[in-house]
């Protein structure tokens, strides 16, 4: 029997989210985003995604509301794409998937997230122990962590490297 392609039969909030977030590169497009790429290019690179792949997605987070396309270059005709609230309301979830895997597998840590403000960690729920506030994204600070490649082969993942607040957008020297 073949897979669908929705969750039409379940009576379930996880199941209806997954409608939206859960093809495989969804998340990892939402994931960059946070970290403040935007452009179509930046993300192939990045995610080595095929462009088909790529667009359609794109195309579908846009219709959905979590990404919002914005023109950047009038000639030729370029566009970026931009978090909404409702993308980045997904912060927390994607927090939690990488804190899983860590634990679950032992995992190096990749990337430290710390609260901008006071250079605290955060706490698993996206909290500062020091300030005991959740700490909104605009204010969580990138660094990287001991498991990350400190000499990564593209442009986007070079600019990544260096320390960053969460959606400041990403500007990645060509090749």
């Amino acid at each position: 029997m073949a897979l669908g392609k929705d969750y039409a039969t379940q009576d379930c909030s996880i199941a209806r989210a997954l409608e939206v977030v859960g093809e495989r590169w969804t998340l990892l497009i939402v994931r960059d985003a946070l970290y403040g790429v935007r452009r179509y290019n930046d993300f192939l690179v990045h995610l080595g995604i095929p462009r088909a792949v790529l667009a359609a997605r794109l195309q579908a987070l846009t219709t959905v509301g979590v990404l919002e396309k914005r023109r950047y270059q009038d000639s030729p005709p370029r566009d970026e794409y931009v978090l909404t609230e409702r993308g980045i309301a997904l912060w927390p979830t994607l927090r939690s998937l990488g804190l899983w895997r860590r634990e679950q597998f032992s995992e190096t840590q990749l990337r430290h997230f710390r609260h901008a403000d006071c250079g605290t960690e955060l706490g698993p729920y996206g909290e500062c122990p020091a300030c005991g506030i959740v700490v909104p994204v605009p204010d969580v600070e990138m660094t990287a962590g001991p498991g990350l490649d400190p000499d990564p082969a593209n442009p986007v993942s070079r600019a990544l490297f260096a320390p960053r607040r969460l959606l400041q957008p990403l500007e990645a020297d060509p090749v």
